[in-house]
């Protein structure tokens, strides 16, 4: 359990909930450069295995098995749960090596065939492996998505990897703090997926670089902790190092029970510390920026980057209204890539395929939000719909969400990152469009010359039963 930093005492400076958690991890402080902190969590996954090969060509041990924990799910096939289904032979032999380097560490893991098996950034929060307090790494850049449960959780590189699993602690530049409020009140159809967006198109794909984002205000703690995932997994996109939001009781509630989580009284102790961890009034933060959800609107990005996000009732923007030199470049280069004319209402914009899925929107609350635009319509186009996990296609399939994707001509898949990344052989076609649930759209993300339309789990629905860009409010009851 990660350790937490009792509150100030009365006088003292205040301190913001990263601080806390940071100065609760410190090994080796240094005042410049890196200090080396301890790593309460390590999560690993199939492509860990550059880590493991160095661990044995340097005949290293690791320092704590019991705090790594691995799952495949980068490679894994979403179209059944046999290795034969691999995207490639090497494929095949990456996922069958995941678990023997599983065995040989010793480390608690979820193979493919394990029911509980799924995304990294799904399972940790699902089986209380994220935890308030936490200092967490995982060989994947969108570990931000843990910072929901009030931890710092960070990717980390392959010889990161090997340096936490030797010695269980890690070399890091702390990083700035920046607090970003969303205050007010949501309009009907306004997602958490728009909310990140939103703020992306405002500080920019870059607005975070060299900080730590706590998300703060009324619309933050109105969410529940799936849209909070939401939200710090797209931390990342705006540069940061790691996204968090403050625990509450909306945190303790969504932790109580679950599998890895304190139990009896060490949950009683456990809440005690975390209820400390939230800044303190008056806390100092290097950079503020705030935003008013009144303001939000369904949003959706044109172009290949994120910061291209603009709400539904918008149009693809003319280069030549742009002055500066780069940006105005960067817009053309998008803009020839996405195969898309000045001025072009977004609304107008056809797309080919959809997916929904993926660490950002695969969880249970997605898929209803979904399946709530698709129930009693049909599918225009193809697609296919992965959940975040095997519990969460079992909750899914219990509530009938599954035939209601497949009644509207969709496929249900098994879990993994499937066409996030398209590194398990799910990809669209050379210029296809694809209406998706994921966190990236950069050239060539899901696959070569497709062209990636990120937003929301309702609005890739809308997409679906129109065959083109929709505001999903347009869309009446079926």
């Amino acid at each position: 359990m990660a350790a937490t930093q009792p509150q100030n005492p009365t006088g003292a400076k205040p301190r913001t909930l990263f601080d806390k958690i940071w100065d609760s991890h410190l090994v080796v402080p240094r005042q410049s450069g890196p200090s080396l902190i301890y790593i309460d969590r390590h999560l690993l996954h199939e492509g860990s295995f550059h880590a493991f090969r160095a661990m044995r060509a340097r005949k290293l041990a690791l320092r704590n098995p019991s705090q790594l924990f691995g799952v495949a799910d980068h490679y894994v096939p979403t179209r059944g749960r046999s290795i034969e289904q691999a995207a490639s032979p090497e494929v095949a032999a990456m996922i069958t090596q995941f678990d023997a380097n599983m065995d040989w560490a010793g480390i608690r893991h979820f193979s493919m065939g394990d029911p509980r098996q799924g995304i990294v950034h799904v399972i940790g929060p699902e089986q209380g492996l994220t935890l308030p307090g936490m200092m967490m790494v995982c060989t994947d850049s969108h570990t931000s998505t843990h910072g929901a449960l009030g931890s710092i959780a960070f990717g980390i590189g392959q010889s990161e990897s090997v340096h936490v699993m030797a010695t269980q602690t890690l070399w890091q530049i702390k990083p700035g703090t920046f607090r970003i409020r969303v205050e007010g009140t949501r309009a009907p159809g306004v997602s958490a997926k728009d909310v990140a967006l939103a703020i992306i198109a405002q500080i920019g794909a870059d607005g975070a670089v060299g900080h730590a984002i706590e998300f703060a205000g009324s619309v933050i703690r109105g969410m529940d902790v799936e849209e909070r995932l939401t939200v710090c997994n797209m931390a990342i996109e705006a540069g940061a190092r790691s996204g968090l939001v403050a625990p509450d009781d909306t945190t303790y509630e969504y932790l109580h029970g679950k599998p890895h989580a304190p139990a009896g009284e060490q949950w009683d102790t456990a809440v005690a510390g975390w209820r400390k961890l939230p800044s303190d009034d008056g806390a100092s933060f290097d950079r503020e920026a705030a935003l008013e959800a009144e303001h939000i609107l369904p949003m959706v990005t044109w172009g290949t980057s994120l910061d291209t996000a603009l709400p539904i009732s918008g149009r693809v923007p003319d280069p030549e209204s742009i002055a500066d030199a780069q940006a105005r470049t960067a817009v053309e280069a998008s803009m020839r890539y996405m195969g898309l004319a000045p001025g072009t209402p977004l609304t107008d914009i056809p797309i080919d395929r959809i997916f929904i899925g993926s660490c950002t929107n695969s969880r249970l609350s997605d898929l209803r939000e979904a399946a709530q635009v698709l129930r009693g319509r049909r599918a225009r186009i193809p697609g296919i719909v992965v959940p975040g996990s095997g519990l969460v296609k079992a909750q899914a399939e219990a509530l009938g969400l599954h035939k209601v994707f497949t009644d509207a001509g969709l496929e249900w898949r098994e879990a993994g990152c499937s066409m996030c990344a398209a590194m398990n052989g799910d990809i669209a076609a050379p210029g296809e469009r694809v209406a998706s649930t994921t966190n990236r759209n950069f050239v060539g993300r899901q696959g070569p010359g497709v062209r990636t339309h990120l937003m929301s789990p309702a609005m890739a629905a809308a997409a679906a039963v129109t065959g083109h860009l929709t505001d999903v409010r347009t869309l009446e009851a079926p």
